[in-house]
């Protein structure tokens, strides 16, 4: 067994370099699908706790994060072997958490407790447990790092934290079972998808105010089976992708519009994304079908399905 092991070990380090590798948790799998974001192959599988959902990588590179949901920890990794290294506490079922842009802390929602959770990622320590609404789970921050977004499920907000204060600064009430936060690089908007709402409420961090909601109309697709969750935005702010679950569908919207322009068929109940660092490829989770589509950005296609782990939920893709 040892020797198998070390064989592995050595046929992962022998692989490609570690900013072409693309790190998918499949949450009934228990496991990591590891992908080469080059060759477009999986390179391998790795355990990963129980109910692996919540995905991040530090901005070095040297750290992989993995919400191990029916653990209630954060279990880290070495994304060169995929070692486990330590655990980090999270507080009960985590789900989604987010990284300050320095790599350090870690906020974590905490959907049984209303909570969010601050950990020191190098003192392993809770920072601070804040209070939020019911069911938190979508995790964003802002660009500058000053501003933490929890969207709660059941109370239908988002909550904006200050970073230093651990304080609640604002409240915005969108629609219904909010599921995840997207900063713009230019930290000028905030997307916050609604599952059951059906829409992606546009909101101005410096205001807090609505600016404008983005809904979904597909053909042939029933209205309650479109159900945004994961979004992320070009890094010109130019294009906005948005992941609408059932529907089996990647909405494209025109950042400086907010209007659709684009819907892309990949695979079955797409739940979140991640760009290579290029910006090249765009992936997705699809966790009814265990697989992954490869949207050519530039094109706006999807170019492959690759075969992952037993409903693959979160991605996320190293650094360069």
């Amino acid at each position: 067994m040892k020797t198998l092991l070390t064989l592995s070990l050595c046929l992962f380090a022998a692989g490609p370099a570690l900013a072409n590798r693309v790190f998918v948790s499949n949450e009934k799998g228990n496991d990591i699908t590891v992908l080469d974001s080059d060759t477009l192959e999986v390179i391998g599988h790795y355990p990963a706790g129980n109910r692996p959902r919540g995905i991040a990588i530090s901005p070095d590179g040297t750290e992989l994060y993995v919400c191990a949901s029916d653990d209630d920890l954060v279990r880290v990794f070495d994304p060169e072997t995929m070692e486990e290294t330590h655990t980090l506490p999270s507080g009960p079922d985590p789900e989604l958490f987010v990284l300050h842009p320095s790599g350090n802390p870690l906020y974590v929602a905490n959907e049984d407790d209303n909570l969010v959770t601050v950990v020191d990622t190098e003192t392993h320590q809770v920072l601070a447990e804040i209070p939020v609404g019911v069911e938190p789970e979508g995790m964003g921050v802002s660009p500058d790092g000053k501003v933490v977004i929890n969207t709660s499920e059941t109370t239908n907000m988002a909550h904006f934290i200050d970073t230093e204060t651990f304080e609640i600064t604002a409240n915005v009430l969108v629609d219904s079972r909010p599921r995840f936060a997207q900063f713009n690089d230019a930290g000028t908007k905030l997307y916050v998808t609604s599952e059951i709402g059906g829409t992606v409420s546009v909101i101005d961090p410096a205001t807090q105010e609505i600016m404008h909601k983005i809904s979904f109309d597909i053909p042939g697709v029933l209205p309650e089976a479109i159900q945004p969750v994961g979004a992320r935005v070009t890094s010109d702010g130019k294009t906005v992708f948005v992941a609408l679950g059932p529907a089996n569908r990647i909405a494209v919207v025109d950042g400086e519009t907010d209007e659709v322009i684009d819907y892309l068929l990949v695979g079955q109940r797409v739940w979140q994304l991640g760009f290579s660092p290029d910006e090249k490829y765009l992936f997705t989770t699809n966790g009814n079908s265990n697989d992954v589509s490869v949207i050519d950005v530039a094109a706006r296609e999807v170019v492959k399905s690759i075969p992952v782990g037993q409903q693959p939920w979160g991605v996320v893709v190293a650094p360069d």
